[in-house]
């Protein structure tokens, strides 16, 4: 009996130990697949993690790519094909005429100017004086209906003292203010809309071209662009030049930002040579950021100073400066055209024949060349003609440069809409 009893001890003792050790094994088993589970579900919350980590740089990158597609600089890439094949519809002559805003007070030159083919004419106020709507438009209709491209048709219409066109009361009720005096009444907001009414106001003549805003900083009441200018430091000019730009580009006029690189304390150089002695760091970091702000926000077109700035280049008036052309160019990455100041002002007829002067804005870079004809001119419209050409005859330009530069001016105008 005991013995019996002993073996069934023993049996029951085994199949503790087998239940036992399947309970281990379960119980293992159960642990190692919730570990398994656990490491599984951090990799996969690791995964989506980083999923989500890539989506967002994607999203960031598409921005980016988007902020550059859409950046509001200049650019006429997009329209030197069709520029190109314009071009070859041109004589030689007709080419060249291209580089020319012609600075006019009448329309009796008519005939002479119509065989020219000028890229456009800069109208003074002699030519507006007493004239109707109807009149101004006739007779600007009357200069693009023979030039076989569009015309570049420009005043200079700052405000205040500066009314190449407001000036006539026939054509609106009073001469628009200057952008210190309308900035003072209404800030910004009324700069914008001034903008907007100019531009409006010039369109409606046929007028497409501003040489303004002058967004050079004079601070002091003795410079004499002081008047003329915003009276403001370098942050304000700069929104002021932006918000300028920014309102030109819902109306057909372009605006010229001038006068660079920043005008300062110098005197007229509609006189005589003016040395801008001032350090180069002064005017990199004052003078040359209303530029480059209105120049990211899509500005066309910037006027070219005659003042000496002798820390830049010491021999050459700005624009007939190389190094000045460069500094727009390179650093400020303009794209734009560029134009000189008029070149019978004193401080280039003062030191530099017509032939001169006009082979240097070439080779400075210039797009466009503003040269006035008057009765009191040496020159004539043949003569303008003619110093490119024996400068291309004499080897100091090239015929390419010339049919580049024309091609950036064509260019610009398909850019407009003017064709």
């Amino acid at each position: 009996m005991n013995k019996k009893h002993n073996k069934l001890i023993k049996y029951n003792r085994k199949i503790l130990i087998d239940i036992s050790v399947i309970l281990l094994i379960l119980i293992l088993g159960a642990i190692l697949i919730f570990t398994l589970a656990k490491n599984t579900k951090r990799e996969t919350k690791a995964e989506k993690q980083q999923e989500i980590m890539q989506e967002e740089a994607n999203k960031n990158n598409n921005v980016l790519k988007s902020k550059e597609d859409n950046s509001k600089k200049l650019k006429l890439d997009t329209y030197m094909k069709k520029a190109e094949e314009k071009l070859k519809e041109l004589t030689q002559d007709e080419v060249i005429a291209q580089l020319f805003l012609i600075g006019t007070h009448t329309t009796s030159d008519f005939e002479k100017l119509k065989e020219k083919q000028f890229g456009g004419y800069l109208f003074f106020s002699d030519f507006f004086k007493g004239k109707t709507e109807k009149q101004i438009q006739n007779e600007i209709n009357k200069f693009n209906e023979v030039s076989k491209i569009p015309l570049l048709i420009a005043v200079d219409e700052e405000g205040g003292n500066v009314v190449r066109v407001s000036n006539n009361s026939q054509l609106i009720n009073e001469p628009f203010k200057y952008s210190s005096e309308i900035y003072q009444n209404g800030g910004f907001e009324a700069v914008k809309q001034d903008t907007i009414n100019k531009s409006k106001f010039l369109s409606n003549l046929g007028i497409n071209l501003n040489l303004a805003p002058v967004v050079d900083i004079c601070e002091e009441k003795t410079d004499y662009m002081y008047t003329r200018s915003f009276k403001q430091g370098k942050e304000l000019t700069s929104t002021f030049a932006k918000t300028v730009i920014n309102a030109s580009k819902e109306s057909n006029v372009s605006y010229t930002l001038k006068h660079f690189p920043g005008y300062g304390n110098n005197v007229d150089t509609h006189k005589s040579t003016s040395m801008d002695e001032r350090t180069y760091d002064d005017i990199y970091n004052n003078d040359l950021k209303p530029f480059r702000e209105a120049i990211e926000e899509g500005a066309e077109a910037v006027l070219i100073s005659h003042n000496i700035v002798t820390s830049i280049d010491p021999q050459n008036p700005a624009s007939l400066s190389p190094k000045i052309h460069k500094l727009l160019r390179e650093d400020l990455k303009f794209e734009g055209i560029i134009i000189t100041d008029a070149m019978n002002m004193g401080a280039i007829v003062n030191k530099y024949g017509a032939e001169e002067a006009i082979i240097n804005a070439i080779l400075a870079e210039n797009d466009i060349i503003i040269v006035t004809i008057d009765k009191t001119s040496k020159e004539s419209y043949d003569d303008i003609i003619k110093a490119v050409k024996m400068g291309i005859i004499n080897g100091k330009i090239t015929k390419e440069e010339i049919y580049e530069k024309a091609k950036n001016i064509i260019a610009w105008k398909y850019y407009k809409g003017m064709f």
